[in-house]
């Protein structure tokens, strides 16, 4: 492979300094160059990460505003076309927020009706952007205009809302906020002192910038700037030129559903003084290397040393997989080992790029299953909320037929209440089995007393075995254990429904007691039995048994690895078995045993008289409205019902209830953000939460939203009386023990 060349020790190695040189010092000075370019391209990112962050933050305080003047907007006194009270309502707003400079009501023909900053009733007053104004009662939206001045010099955002009635347009409502509130967001960002950060309107005008706000609002961004954003981008990078004629690294981000844009600009001045000192240096240490090559030329007389070094040099090559580079040598074996080494070096490139495709191949599929994953969540989330939504009137409907009818059809509204709870069951397995394998199941860890979670589930599958004509035959002992008392419950009755189903026409036994310092829960059955492998696969998910009869008792399959999942995490084992196909199944739970906890029994929960409360149900389904509404004025209440969120607000003002029912899912606006904006009203009673969102995240979104209680749909006309009746108990409790705030 290598030929011989007839060259003297010192030229080959003379040769091979510069030869080795020359690339090494244009690759160290394209890597000096790259290195800052790449700290410039560095730096260009995280300034489009800043301004993105800003933009978001400027969207976030657009969209605040543009809510408080929604709900400004709603006020009563507009409603009721008493303009002289609105001015009173909006000149209150405008000393509340310290950043508005004032509100301004027109008709729909735009005309100025008044502005907060002038007495009330005075004539053609003068406005601003009237462009805006214009879009507004066209599209009948919302609209964020452009910053300009008035005449004391005053600059001035304008946020306009259009006010409907019967879907034509009434009003506009008009705030004109100052810039500065956008411009303590800019001062939070502690940026260098040479950077520019500024935020500009559709128009390209300033509405806020950093440094010389006073000198630079309402004015338009440098030429260069605007050049750069006509390309159409939601965001970009790019140099531009100051307006003092100083270089900038520029970079903008839009506004998310604004079109405003923040821009922010560092000096370039930096990067070329750090290049140049840079390279200086480089080529300084390339003469002193070239100096020791030649010294070492001089050193070096053999040629076996060379060859040598050099192998040792491509090997160190070879174990940083770069490419090994071979000289020839008279020496055969340095040759053999050249050969070896570009050999080894093949093989390794080989697999370094079937290891890359691999990892391309496995990053792919990753990407594929987090993508099903999040997919399938959402699915269950939305398909939990989407049957739960049509059982809430259901059960409602029953309950209005339970207090009209008397006993007239109880069998069949019997029959429909099981099925109800039936499905109800399914969908919770359905989102239990999915929290599980996310692992977002939390569960409590306290001492629990067994025998009583146990007896709690018997009490619920009890109606369902004695309409079967069944018994359970009972042998219980106190044993406690560390766990979850809802979960063990859940585990307890997944395990007596299966008996139930798969029972036969026997009776169920049941067995608890303490062995060997474990806690044993024994469920059996005389029923239809399983065969020895069927045994092994039952708490499979979605598993069903093979006999003709299984389909005919129901279910998803799902119970039994609920159950399996649950005591795993309590630590504990599940064990099934049976003698056979016919001759009945036993299931065996095991769970660490703990001595009997001590602890002070709080007082049985005890509901207080029936009271008639006010309550505003809020439900955009008309079904579910108007059934809870008639059941909970059945019992004596006042009810009245909204069905999105402004009727809510209205509502809210006008009856003053002692409770507040809403939906989560409404057509207008999110059921958090309207619990949120009914406490900011000032409403002090009750408020539940009933959806067809049942998850762990909704339930916490409830209570920060300032919800009581988070209620999954469907819930009967008992468990809603019972939710009222807690709540008021709580808040009793707390009002008792917390000092009284003062009165504003």
């Amino acid at each position: 492979m290598f030929r011989s060349i007839s060259l003297t020790l010192r030229q080959l190695l003379f040769l091979l300094t510069l030869l080795g040189l020359l690339p090494v010092a244009v690759i160290g000075a394209w890597g000096i160059h790259a290195a800052v370019a790449r700290q410039q391209a560095d730096l260009s990112s995280s300034i489009q990460a800043l301004a993105r962050a800003l933009a978001g933050a400027v969207d976030a305080e657009l969209d605040t505003t543009l809510q408080t003047v929604r709900v400004l907007s709603a006020s009563p006194a507009l409603a009721a076309h008493d303009l002289a009270a609105f001015y009173d309502v909006a000149a209150a707003a405008v000393k509340a927020q310290s950043d508005w400079r004032g509100v301004i009501l027109t008709d729909r023909a735009g005309k100025v009706l008044f502005k907060t900053s002038e007495p009330y009733g005075t004539p053609d007053q003068v406005i601003n952007d009237q462009a805006s104004l214009r879009t507004a009662m066209t599209t009948l939206r919302p609209v964020v205009g452009g910053v300009s001045k008035n005449r004391a010099g005053l600059a001035a955002v304008p946020i306009r809302v259009p006010v409907l009635e019967a879907g034509r347009l009434q009003y506009v409502v008009t705030v004109a906020l100052a810039p500065d509130r956008l411009l303590r967001i800019l001062h939070n960002q502690k940026v260098p002192p040479a950077w520019l950060v500024s935020v500009s309107d559709t128009q390209g005008m300033r509405v806020a910038r950093t440094p010389d706000q006073a000198g630079t609002v309402a004015t338009r961004v440098s030429d260069t700037l605007a050049q750069l954003m006509r390309r159409g981008a939601l965001e970009a990078s790019g140099v531009a030129i100051g307006a003092n004629g100083t270089e900038m690294l520029s970079t903008y981000s839009t506004v998310p559903g604004h079109g405003w844009t923040v821009a922010i600009g560092a000096p370039t001045a930096r990067f070329t003084e750090v290049l140049r000192q840079t390279l200086g240096a480089y080529a300084a240490a390339i003469a002193v290397a070239l100096a020791l090559y030649l010294a070492l030329v001089v050193a070096i007389s053999r040629r076996l040393v060379v060859s040598i070094d050099h192998l040792k040099e491509q090997t160190g090559r070879l174990g940083r997989k770069l490419p090994v580079q071979m000289l020839p040598s008279r020496v055969r074996e340095v040759n053999e080992i050249g050969e070896s080494l570009h050999k080894a070096c093949a093989e390794l490139a080989a697999g370094e790029r079937e290891r890359e495709a691999l990892v391309v191949s496995l990053t792919a599929t990753l990407a594929r299953a987090e993508k099903a994953a999040a997919t399938k969540d959402n699915f269950l989330a939305v398909l939990g909320h989407e049957l739960r939504n049509p059982l809430a009137p259901i059960v409602m409907a029953l309950d209005l037929m339970d207090a009209r009818a008397g006993n007239e059809y109880r069998r069949e509204r019997d029959t429909m209440r099981r099925q109800v709870q039936h499905m109800r069951r399914l969908v919770d397995d359905l989102l239990d089995v999915s929290r599980i394998t996310q692992g977002k199941l939390t569960m409590a860890h306290e001492p629990v007393c067994l025998s009583q979670a146990l007896r709690q589930a018997i009490d619920s599958v009890r109606p369902a075995m004695d309409s079967a004509n069944r018994n359970f035959i009972e042998h219980i002992d106190e044993v406690w254990v560390i766990g979850d008392e809802t979960r063990l419950v859940q585990v307890a009755i997944n395990l007596l429904v299966n008996a139930l189903r798969y029972g036969g026409n026997g009776n169920v036994e049941v067995e608890l007691r303490r062995q060997d310092g474990k806690a044993v829960l024994v469920i059996g059955d005389s029923g239809v039995g399983m065969e020895t492998g069927t045994a092994a696969l039952i708490f499979q998910p979605f598993y069903q048994a093979p006999q003709p009869l299984a389909r005919a008792s129901g279910g998803l399959g799902l119970g039994l690895t609920i159950v399996l999942s649950l005591v795993e995490l309590m630590n504990g084992t599940v064990r099934a078995s049976s003698a056979g196909l016919g001759q009945g199944s036993r299931f065996e739970v095991a769970l660490p045993a703990v001595e009997p906890a001590v602890a002070a029994v709080a007082p049985a929960f005890a509901p207080a008289p029936l009271l008639a409360r006010r309550i505003m149900i809020v439900d955009d389904n008309l079904d579910a409205a108007h059934t809870t509404a008639e059941v909970l004025a059945l019992m004596g209440h006042q009810v009245r019902a909204a069905h999105d969120g402004k009727g809510a607000l209205a509502l809210l003002l006008k009856m003053q209830p002692d409770v507040a029912i809403l939906d989560i899912g409404l057509p207008d606006i999110d059921g958090f953000e309207l619990g949120r904006a009914v406490r900011r009203q000032g409403f002090r009673g009750i408020m539940l939460a009933l959806t067809g969102y049942g998850q762990e995240r909704d339930r916490q979104s409830a209570l920060a939203a300032g919800f009581d209680q988070h209620l999954t749909k469907p819930v009967d006309v008992v468990e809603l009386q019972r939710a009222m009746d807690a709540a008021d108990q709580r808040r009793r409790a707390a009002e008792s023990t917390e000092p009284a705030e003062p009165r504003p």
